[in-house]
């Protein structure tokens, strides 16, 4: 079933705004650092403790983070904290989405497998609104 889910974006405070969310709203909270991933060696030193990707599940309830603001030079700035993060259910459903919401948009990463094996890209639409897709072919149960 295909989802959408809030995506925020920290400057390196991602762990303490889950770890609070959590304890406001409950669920199972999940982080990975940049220095736990394949990314280990492309980040400064001092960045390695920041949070690559978290997630809050609830239930329906599904809330992710990351620091990746903190990585580029300009950061997250606010109005673009927060992106559409559609998990797709099939290759199918991720290629058709993606095309579609590019039209007249900027592609920020084509879609294509990751290290963590699932398909996964980001844009940003003609509106201006950010989107991630994702589709892992492996969840799918």
């Amino acid at each position: 079933m295909t989802r959408i889910n809030a995506y925020l974006g920290f400057n390196g405070n991602c762990r303490e705004a889950m770890t609070f969310y959590q304890a406001c709203l409950g669920g199972e909270l999940t982080m990975q650092t940049f220095g736990e991933s394949p990314m280990a060696d492309q980040v400064p030193a001092e960045a390695k403790q920041n949070i690559l990707h978290s997630s809050l599940t609830k239930g329906a309830l599904v809330l992710l983070g990351s620091d990746m603001g903190s990585m580029g030079s300009e950061g997250f700035v606010k109005g673009n904290t927060i992106t559409l993060c559609l998990d797709c259910s099939s290759e199918e459903e991720i290629q058709t989405f993606f095309t579609k919401l590019s039209a007249g948009g900027h592609i920020t990463h084509p879609l294509k497998t990751e290290f963590w094996g699932g398909t996964f890209g980001d844009l940003t639409d003609k509106f201006g609104m950010n989107w991630m897709f994702s589709y892992d072919k492996n969840a799918q149960a």
